[in-house]
């Protein structure tokens, strides 16, 4: 199957890049691109929405909601079987409330551009392809989350809630190694970890630094249709503002991630996916849910 993956080996990369008090867990290259984007040359193009929703704080108290709508443009471009260059450029939609005692105080919408990120792929070691498909390899991934995205949104004149913010304001460089294993032509098994260190923007506001981590199993069901199951960890750190640490931030969630490639034909493949979260360790008092995911990804050749 020409743009559906057997597999692929696209370094760990935060689901969206989002800040760590929100952010998703999961690979958004291998998502976007699959094995198509990962080891070839050529171009490819990969659109994206996800829904997102998460409450901080406890609501008998003082809460917050966010509920996001993210689009992003994945362009990638690959040079040679081992280096691949990408940039994702997302939108963000994003719908906030917060409550005190249980009654709404505040609730508004916000849209602009999040944060771009600009990386790049190198492998540093394959085994020789096996006669039944079989091949193992190790790749490295680094780059930056830049800090253009809209920070400064205002409502009535006053910059709103900074999980409010399309973008972050701080630059996040961030690395990870991935190890694939090819076990058939028809399967294939891949597990990642990720380091992200955010930093702080200009209104002394800091996510919290992650580590990330993926293992995945992708199977051939059809002719056009590739299944794939996944388990996606992140670990964050605290936000810290400029008096100290958030206590509703940060923590340890573990996602069940069932995802459906179908392809096309004529290098186009839809995709669709949802995260659950099965095992959820997190800071005071949150509460996250279920990510939905549906995109599009056009092989544009070599």
């Amino acid at each position: 199957m020409r743009a559906a993956p057997l597999a692929t080996l696209a370094v760990l990369l935060a689901a969206t890049a989002e800040p760590c008090s929100i952010c998703r867990c999961g690979d958004a290259t291998f998502n976007a691109l699959g094995k198509e984007g990962y080891a070839t040359r050529g171009f490819r193009l990969a659109l994206d929405w996800e829904r997102y929703d998460k409450q901080e704080g406890p609501p008998e108290d003082a809460s917050e909601t966010l509920v996001e709508n993210r689009f992003t443009a994945l362009v990638s471009y690959g040079f040679s079987d081992s280096l691949v260059l990408h940039a994702r450029v997302p939108l963000s939609f994003r719908d906030f409330t917060a409550t005190e005692h249980g009654v709404e105080v505040d609730a508004f919408n916000t849209s602009g551009l999040a944060d771009p990120e600009l990386y790049a792929q190198l492998r540093l070691w394959a085994s020789p392809l096996a006669p039944l498909g079989r091949r193992t390899s190790l790749s490295l991934l680094g780059g930056v989350k830049t800090s253009l995205g809209n920070n400064d949104y205002t409502k009535g004149g006053e910059r709103v809630d900074e999980h409010a913010q399309p973008g972050t304001g701080a630059v996040e460089p961030f690395g990870a190694l991935a190890l694939l294993h090819l076990v058939d032509r028809r399967s294939a098994v891949f597990a990642s970890a990720q380091y992200r260190h955010p930093g702080t923007n200009d209104f002394g506001y800091q996510y919290g630094a992650s580590w990330l981590a993926n293992l995945a199993y992708e199977h051939k069901l059809g002719a056009r249709v590739d299944g794939v199951v996944e388990l996606n960890f992140r670990d964050a750190a605290h936000d810290v503002a400029e008096d100290g640490q958030l206590p509703n931030t940060g923590g340890i969630v573990l996602y069940l991630t069932p995802r459906l490639l179908f392809d096309l034909g004529k290098g186009v493949v839809l995709r669709a996916a949802a995260q659950v979260p099965i095992v959820k360790d997190l800071n005071g008092v949150q509460e996250e849910r279920a990510v939905v995911n549906a995109g599009i990804t056009f092989l544009l050749g070599r």
